[in-house]
């Protein structure tokens, strides 16, 4: 770590970046090198800063911090600023370095940088919460899909996706817009998807439930699930029997 952290702020109303950059501008130990209206901009900026320190708010246009983190390549420690806290259990569990709940007072504030500065001493300037956050175990079901391809960012609501298809550490999202790849385990698409809306017929596929057309017995004990669109999916036994669940045949 430098003389000081170099810290970026995250935070889609002005007023409270104001006051967060008011308070930081007396702590000597931070400097602020950047500062983002939206997460689309924090994902740029970070990559390219590489800053030490992140202040992040979690509820903002276009996509959310904990979606923003996600799509992140340098791995910053991360202080949570929300007015929610329904999430600071769940933050502190994956190693968020801090979490503040607006509004804050500047002592509050300063304990969470000392906090940070404890840990970087201890740790190294790197932290792991980019990539914990992630799995978050979600309270609701995905109902979007935030994918980074580039310098794109596609946001796909859950609607719109046909089938999951794994492909050893990243999946392929079908959509009816295109397709798309993103880093994620198929247990996790499992568990974030409405399991009345979408069916694990096979290790590698999930499809919508709404994308069958027909199932069709390929060999014996054997089966394939058709889209309306006349792609052909392999089933599994067990994925036969999530079928029958689901369907009621």
């Amino acid at each position: 770590m430098a003389d000081k952290l170099k810290t970026v702020i995250v935070e889609d109303e002005e007023l409270a970046r104001n006051l967060l950059k008011s308070f930081l501008k007396s702590i000597d130990k931070v400097e602020i090198i950047g500062e983002c209206e939206n997460g689309f901009e924090g994902v740029k900026v970070i990559n390219e800063l590489k800053p030490d320190l992140v202040f992040l708010d979690i509820q903002m246009p276009k996509i959310t911090g904990f979606e923003m983190l996600e799509l992140l390549e340098h791995k910053p420690n991360i202080i949570f600023a929300t007015a929610y806290d329904q999430y600071a259990l769940k933050a502190f569990e994956y190693n968020a370095a801090d979490y503040l709940l607006k509004p804050y007072s500047k002592d509050r504030l300063t304990e969470a940088v000392d906090k940070v500065v404890e840990r970087i001493q201890k740790e190294g300037v790197s932290s792991d919460v980019a990539d914990k956050v992630s799995d978050f175990p979600k309270e609701e079901y995905l109902d979007r899909i935030v994918v980074k391809d580039r310098h794109k960012i596609h946001i796909s609501p859950v609607d719109q996706v046909r089938y999951i298809e794994s492909m050893d550490d990243y999946v392929m999202i079908y959509t009816t817009e295109g397709r798309y790849m993103k880093q994620k385990t198929m247990k996790y698409f499992e568990a974030a998807l409405n399991p009345n809306d979408f069916i694990r017929i096979h290790r590698s596929y999930i499809v919508k439930v709404d994308e069958i057309n027909e199932i069709q017995q390929y060999e014996k004990e054997s089966y394939i699930v058709i889209l309306h669109d006349k792609t052909k999916l392999k089933v599994s036994k067990t994925g036969y029997k999530n079928l029958k669940e689901v369907l009621n045949f």
